[in-house]
Parts: structure tokens; C-alpha cells; sequence
């Protein structure tokens, strides 16, 4: 019931409680309801929404509200406790939307801020931040060698006292993966946010995009998959009408990085749902960037499952599995197999044995 709100950019009428239940049910699911209520505001009026699902929607607006106002507050405090380091500091994802005032931020929660440095200064920004009160709380020797040695982050950083989160990288993708990027490159092509500080940077747009491409179908969190791709959709939109050569750029990249097939998913994914984008002059080279047949059919079959929001009215025969096979999928991405093979046999055993202090297997895939 979602894309084809962003896709129509009209709303089926008429809705009664239950359709405006299950609506609803997929918006939170998928961490869309600011989105949605805000796409009411601009297409017919929130206000001719029935009082209840009107109070779900004008409550997500304000959580996101709120959220944005202490991700601001936190960027802050993160951007002064590294201050002192001598190299650049890029904020990621939805920190980044929001750092830049891209539309992609709007409606958006964010449950932690991803900062990116270069690998050679990961220790001293690690130790900047430990001086600010954020902390490792991942305590499993196994683990912290887990992102040291093969992820693309350290240890997420808790702060002791207000809970936020920071996710370290010292690039986008795991170095052991089919998708390994150097953040050197990324670093290079970066923008600072504003003039106050030139250390303080994102992404270039054509890496923004590449960037939430690659998270998606390789880190293997469909739960909220409709929302990353919305953004995609949306960093899209923005940026062909304002870059220069927007598209033949981006292209370029995707194959100087070696991004050509999650590009290739998102923009499959992207024009299925929410209509065409890519402009009739690169449609020959976006074709180009598709995988084999038989990749390409099998990968359309499992992400048409695993985009749908993960609520019952939405759910279809094989979600689960498709799911479960792009999980699978992602390990293999990001780990040769003879790294993958001990590491997934030491999460089943710590799932079904944890340890004595009760800690469980915490990293990520």
C-alpha cells in the first residue's frame, strides 16, 4: 500500500479503519510513518485523515521532529570531541541528509550517527570519542577482532550517559568484500559541510548514492529496506536537477568502484516502485550495469519479497525465505569463505551457548 502513494502521488480512496490499520501497520514496520504523514500534508491534507490514524501520524512527525533535533545536538558534541584530530570526519547516511538538509532527511529517524575517518586515524578517533563518553559495550574478544580485522567499523560506541550511538568506518564496505571500496577515494571526492569547518564532510552526491545502494543489498536489513530505498529515490531526484552530468557521473563511478550490480538492484527496485527516473539518454548504459540472466532474474524474484514491509497485510508466500537467502547472501558478499564458514558456525553455537556472563554474539551478520 506504500510505493503506490510515492509512485501515483495519490491516495486510493475511499480507506476505511481497517485499510487505514494495515496502511499504517506497513508504515511503522518500515520506519515510514513522518514519511507518510508528511506526504498526506503535501497530497490532500492531513486533516482529512479520521481522528485516530491522525493521531498515529501527527505523533510520528514529532518523534522524527524530535530526532532530528538531538542528532544535531549530538553531531555537535561528536564533531567537538574530535577536534583534535588532524585529518577529515565524514558523517554518513541519514547524519549526512540531515548535516546537508537533503529532502532524504525529512520524516527520517536515525538510530545512530556513522562517522567515516581514514583508516590510519581510526585508533585516534576512537580514542577522542572514548574521552567523550562514548564506549565499546562489546565486550567478546571474538567479536571486537570481528569488526577490527574484516568489517569496514569498529565496535558501535555507546555514550554512557544519553545512549547515542556512533558507528565508526574507516570505509563503506567490508575489506574482505566482493564490494571493497577504498575510503581513501571516497575521502578525496568528499565535501565539507559548510565553511566552519572544512574537516567536517560528506560524501560526494554520486558516493551518497552508491553508498545506500551497497548498505542495502549488501548488509541484508530489509526490515527497514522500503525506507533506504525511498532514499535512494529521493537523493536521485534532488541530485540529477542540481549536479552537473548527475547521471553519465554517477555511472562512472559505480564502475570505477566496482558498483555496477547494487546499482543495478537499486535502480531495478527503485523504477518499480516508485516510477521511472532514469532519463531516457543513459537508459542503454544502465542496462549495461545489469548482471548475468540468471543472477539478474533470481535476484529480482527475492528483492520483489524482501522490499515489502514486514507486516501481515503486506506479506506474501516466500517473504521469509527470500529473506533468509538474501542473509545468507550478504554473509557471502562481505567474507571469503573460508573466513565465513568458521564465523557462522561460532554465531550458531554462541546463539544456542552463550556464555557464562550471559553475553550473545553481537556483531552484525
Amino acid at each position: 500500500m506504500l510505493s503506490p502513494l510515492w509512485r501515483r502521488q495519490a491516495l486510493p480512496a475511499p480507506l476505511d479503519a481497517d485499510d487505514w490499520a494495515d496502511l499504517l501497520g506497513q508504515a511503522r514496520s518500515s520506519l515510514l510513518g513522518a514519511r507518510l504523514a508528511l506526504w498526506l500534508q503535501a497530497h490532500g491534507g492531513l486533516e482529512a485523515v479520521p481522528e485516530r490514524p491522525r493521531s498515529y501520524l501527527r505523533l510520528a512527525l514529532d518523534i522524527a521532529q524530535r530526532h532530528h533535533g538531538l542528532a544535531r545536538q549530538e553531531m555537535l558534541r561528536m564533531r567537538a570531541a574530535l577536534r583534535r584530530i588532524d585529518g577529515p570526519v565524514l558523517v554518513l547516511k541519514g547524519g549526512a541528509y540531515l548535516a546537508t538538509g537533503l529532502p532524504a532527511a525529512a520524516g527520517r529517524t536515525l538510530s545512530d550517527i556513522d562517522l567515516l575517518v581514514p583508516r590510519d586515524q581510526l585508533d585516534e578517533a576512537e580514542s577522542a570519542l572514548l574521552a567523550g563518553g562514548w564506549i565499546a559495550q562489546e565486550r567478546d574478544a571474538y567479536n571486537q577482532r570481528y569488526y577490527r580485522q574484516w568489517m569496514h567499523e569498529i565496535p558501535p560506541l555507546t555514550h554512557v550517559q544519553r545512549g547515542t550511538v556512533i558507528d565508526l568506518h574507516h570505509t563503506i564496505t567490508a575489506p574482505t568484500s566482493s564490494f571493497a571500496v577504498d575510503g581513501a577515494a571516497l575521502i578525496a571526492a568528499s565535501r565539507a559541510v559548510d565553511a566552519t569547518d572544512p574537516r567536517w564532510r560528506v560524501l560526494q552526491p554520486v558516493d551518497m548514492v552508491l553508498h545506500s545502494a551497497v548498505h542495502l543489498f549488501q548488509e541484508g536489513e530489509f526490515d527497514h529496506g522500503l525506507r533506504d530505498l525511498l532514499d535512494m529515490d529521493w537523493l536521485l531526484q534532488h541530485f540529477e536537477t542540481r549536479e552537473p552530468d548527475f547521471w553519465p557521473q554517477l555511472l562512472a563511478r559505480a564502475a570505477g568502484l566496482r558498483l555496477q550490480v547494487p546499482l543495478h538492484h537499486a535502480l531495478h527496485h527503485i523504477e518499480r516502485l516508485f516510477g521511472p527516473r532514469v532519463p531516457a539518454g543513459q537508459r542503454a548504459a544502465v542496462v549495461a550495469l545489469a548482471p548475468a540472466w540468471p543472477q539478474r532474474t533470481l535476484m529480482a524474484c527475492l528483492l520483489e519479497r524482501a522490499l515489502r514491509p514486514m507486516h501481515p497485510s503486506a506479506a506474501q508466500g516466500g517473504d521469509g525465505l527470500a529473506r533468509s537467502l538474501l542473509y545468507l547472501r550478504s554473509h557471502w558478499l562481505r567474507m571469503p569463505m573460508h573466513l565465513l564458514l568458521p564465523h557462522l558456525l561460532r554465531k550458531a553455537w554462541m546463539r544456542h551457548f552463550p556464555d557464562d556472563e550471559g553475553d550473545q554474539p553481537a556483531v552484525r551478520g
